[in-house]
């Protein structure tokens, strides 16, 4: 009787959780974000650097646009069947490569040749207020490292694209289906290049 006359001078989710803890506990906890709450946010985080990187491949913005369009629908899909989860945003680059891949076969008499994109909003590196003397050198080196992009191979632009985007080389050499030391080798050469292209 102690006991209970004890439990009586306590609040009831007291005396509920000496007798199903775990009920409580439930209640409180916070629900599971949804498979579309999840998708949103991964937009959120790599709507940008996709775009940009789909544009190095001589897309239009609005072609580039409905491919981010058309992963992060693939991606719904693909957490919806409840398939892996594993590496997302290594997922997220390789369907936009190959989607990429075909719109520009679609389209191959329109895409322009785009080695590196200045960005969605077609900015370049840009100080917003050089003067005379400064933005001409900076144009020129724009030139030249453009120039130089433009010269390399396909597969050492994507590379360099999307190492830009801060994938690691893992991610890169699955999305491009080369290994590991190839992915090496190709970023190490394309560097190498724009370095000299800078010192000149």
């Amino acid at each position: 009787m102690e006991y209970l006359n004890r439990m009586s001078d306590r609040p009831p989710e007291a005396a509920l959780s000496l007798l199903a803890p775990e009920a409580i506990g439930a209640s409180r906890a916070p629900k599971p974000s949804t498979v579309e709450d999840e998708v949103a946010d991964l937009f959120d985080l790599f709507r940008d650097r996709l775009l940009r990187y789909l544009l190095s491949f001589g897309l239009q913005v609005q072609d580039g646009e409905e491919v981010v369009q058309e992963v992060f629908l693939a991606l719904f899909l693909h957490l919806q069947r409840g398939r892996s989860r594993n590496n997302l945003r290594g997922w997220v680059f390789r369907v936009g490569h190959n989607l990429a891949l075909k719109r520009r076969t679609q389209s191959s008499g329109t895409f322009r040749n785009a080695a590196y994109p200045a960005g969605p909003a077609g900015h370049l590196w840009v100080d917003p207020a050089p003067n005379a003397e400064d933005q001409m050198a900076s144009s020129q080196e724009r030139q030249r490292l453009l120039a130089v992009l433009q010269a390399l191979p396909e597969q050492d632009r994507r590379c360099l694209a999307l190492r830009a985007e801060g994938l690691s080389y893992r991610e890169i050499a699955e999305i491009l289906g080369i290994s590991l030391g190839a992915v090496s080798i190709l970023l190490g050469r394309s560097l190498a290049r724009l370095v000299r292209a800078t010192e000149r």
